[in-house]
């Protein structure tokens, strides 16, 4: 009998696992930060590159140095370097995430274009959301 998992993706080329990489001027501080803010664990933990499996899921987060790093601008104008992607984390009770981000290191950014969400950088500046996951 063959024990093989269903496959996680409907295309058979296609395993189904997903990450996503965020770029940094130190990669480890800030796979600390998100270590910290989200409470997973590291899977890879070097000083330029750090890996994290989000819990349940074929997919992890990862972090990577990059020489030439710029962060983006929230909100981005003309000429400024835009935001590619962002990381939207709910929360039970965002005040107090959002307090829990700012401990670690994340700001409240200047711009916040909803009510029931919090637009917050963390310590690289890339934007990331905090909204109520009721």
């Amino acid at each position: 009998m063959d024990e093989t998992p269903p496959p996680l993706s409907p295309r058979p080329h296609l395993s189904g696992w997903i990450g996503t990489v965020l770029s940094a001027p130190q990669a480890q501080p800030l796979a600390h930060f998100y270590r910290d803010l989200l409470g997973w664990p590291l899977h890879a933990d070097t000083p330029d590159w750090c890996t994290m499996q989000v819990p349940g899921a074929p997919a992890n987060l990862a972090f990577q140095s990059e020489e030439h790093y710029a962060p983006p601008a929230w909100p981005a104008g003309p000429g400024e370097p835009h935001m590619m992607m962002h990381l939207d984390i709910g929360a039970r009770d965002v005040a107090t995430a959002v307090a829990a981000a700012q401990e670690l290191g994340a700001r409240l950014a200047e711009f916040q274009p909803q009510e029931d969400v919090r637009v917050m950088l963390d310590p690289a500046g890339h934007p990331f959301c905090l909204y109520e996951d009721r």
